[in-house]
């Protein structure tokens, strides 16, 4: 494998730190003495980073370079991660460190996204993204589970933080070291053109899927813990954490590797509707069932989940290839979704009860079920 592919897979091993953010709901809600609602405010601030920087920042991708936007996120990420390290007495403290870690997440999926297809063949570009996307995942799996093991050993929680602002130094050193070959845009973007995208139908409906998604993926990663330690009384920093969002990070991983291979012989949509569907299924399972038909849901609410956004993701880059960094940057805004859909998510778990929740994840299930049905009539 070349030196250029191995630098890019790890700067997608380091987008999924950004998903650590979901071990500290239920963390937060015990420490800090926060209402579930007040605890959506962890979501939200990681995705209002994405929703503020991903236009300025796929901007300046067609004026400097994706590489060195992809460098400039990994400092970012350091730098957010250290922040909590010295400074965690409050709850807006920590509020604070997941908006910068949201915006240096925004830099890694901005450039990270563009340059594998640099350096991809584009017939291969959905199942390499797939690829990618695993050590994404592997990532997000580290997250909870180093946290976990922290405890385990005798650490405060918070000795996560300065294990990942070191390693994103370490992966910036390896980005920096390897020349990354990129295309470049006959000129500079500007903000009205890369806004008009969203005039076009197909391309704004795509926009809208991975706005759902994106909530509903970071719903799961805040809400499953939660849901594990009231509805069934696991311990919320260890048990409802490892059977949660780090099962359902496990279980992405492997939904990654599975997707990687049966996109070597199945259409991207024909796959994208088998995802969706799966995960209608799964998401019903998870409000319905006992803890065991929960625990086996969230394995396959990970598999399904896992490939949904690559898909949407490189169904946008072929209708437009010559517009990728702008592409880009509006589908990292719509991550917006991962700050909105929690704050309703919260709401519903304070009306109601936390296994009520998942009701909106599953609402979006059923958008992006009826967008890949029109998209595979029209093709």
């Amino acid at each position: 494998m070349k030196l250029r592919i191995v630098a890019l897979l790890l700067a997608f091993f380091a987008m999924g730190f950004g998903d650590l953010r979901g071990s500290f709901l239920g963390i937060s809600r015990d420490v800090f003495q926060i209402s579930a609602a007040q605890g959506a405010l962890i979501p939200f601030c990681g995705a209002l980073g994405f929703a503020l920087c991903a236009l300025p920042i796929g901007l300046l991708a067609t004026r400097i370079g994706k590489k060195r936007v992809l460098q400039a996120g990994l400092l970012v990420t350091a730098a957010a991660h250290l922040l909590p390290t010295f400074v965690l007495s409050r709850y807006v403290h920590l509020l604070a460190a997941i908006f910068a870690i949201g915006a240096g997440m925004t830099f890694l999926l901005v450039a990270g996204n563009p340059l594998l297809r640099d350096v991809t063949e584009p017939a291969r570009y959905s199942r390499n993204l797939t690829f990618a996307q695993f050590f994404k995942s592997l990532g997000s799996i580290a997250g909870p589970y180093a946290l976990a093991l922290l405890v385990w050993m005798g650490f405060s929680w918070r000795a996560v933080f300065p294990v990942f602002a070191v390693l994103s130094l370490l992966i910036w050193a390896m980005v920096t070291w390897v020349d990354l070959p990129e295309s470049a845009p006959e000129r500079p973007a500007r903000l009205r053109d890369t806004l008009s995208l969203l005039g076009v139908p197909s391309l704004l409906a795509a926009f809208l899927g991975i706005f759902l998604f994106s909530g509903s993926e970071m719903g799961m990663n805040n809400f499953l813990a939660s849901h594990l330690w009231l509805t069934f009384g696991l311990d919320i920093r260890k048990e409802a954490i490892t059977y949660g969002q780090g099962l359902f990070w496990v279980s992405q991983g492997v939904g990654r590797l599975l997707g990687t291979l049966a996109l070597t012989w199945m259409s991207t949509r024909t796959f994208l509707l088998a995802c969706a569907l799966t995960g209608l299924a799964a998401l019903a399972g998870l409000m319905l069932g006992t803890k065991t038909v929960v625990i086996a849901c969230v394995v396959l609410c990970g598999i399904t989940f896992s490939n949904i956004w690559p898909c949407l993701f490189s169904i946008l880059l072929e209708r437009r290839p010559d517009r990728a960094s702008e592409v880009s940057g509006l589908a990292v805004m719509a991550n917006v979704g991962g700050a909105l859909l929690p704050l309703l998510m919260g709401r519903l778990t304070d009306l109601l009860a936390v296994r009520w929740a998942f009701l909106v994840p599953f609402a979006a299930f059923v958008y992006v079920t009826g967008f890949t049905l029109t998209l595979r009539r029209r093709a």
